[in-house]
């Protein structure tokens, strides 16, 4: 026979232990230093379409305004001379120095990126190890009221044969 209790069934035993649910993105955001944070910025921005169009009108100035200066020092000595004259060996400098310390601080991005991956993946972890234990409780609840239900039906159909 089965009781009707509250105190029984598996509910019963199911205790809340809280809920793990947080926001990785703040938590992590509170986290960061100014120097994550710089490095951050600066990945975004050299990263993007802007940054890149800048820079291209940039380079064909300086191409265009030092060819231009280095073809008029040719017919004219007097006139003012070209600070980078083609080959261009200012703006390979330039550049290099640019490249050499942008990869660095864009990996150093990536590498926190790729650790804040690593932390959604584990609170996605959680999370769902969170859920397959109350999927479980509820399945279980399902199974003991099905009991309950058949013994109240069963018990209904005895009512009825002793009518």
């Amino acid at each position: 026979m089965v009781s009707f209790s509250k105190e029984q069934g598996p509910a019963a035993k199911y205790k809340h232990s809280g809920h793990i649910i947080k926001n990785v993105n703040r938590e992590y955001q509170e986290q960061t230093t100014t120097g994550q944070r710089v490095a951050d910025w600066l990945a975004k921005a050299v990263g993007s379409w802007p940054f890149i169009i800048y820079q291209s009108i940039m380079i064909v100035l300086w191409m265009a305004v030092n060819s231009y200066l280095a073809y008029k020092g040719v017919s004219d000595p007097n006139y003012f001379q070209s600070w980078d004259p083609y080959p261009f060996i200012l703006l390979n400098l330039v550049l290099s120095f640019q490249a050499a310390y942008t990869g660095p601080v864009v990996m150093m991005s990536q590498n926190r990126q790729n650790e804040k991956d690593r932390l959604d993946a584990e609170h996605d972890y959680q999370i769902n190890k969170k859920a397959e234990e109350e999927i479980k409780v509820i399945m279980d609840h399902l199974v003991y009221q099905d009991a309950i239900t058949a013994e109240i039906i069963s018990r209904f159909e005895k009512l009825q044969r002793d009518k």
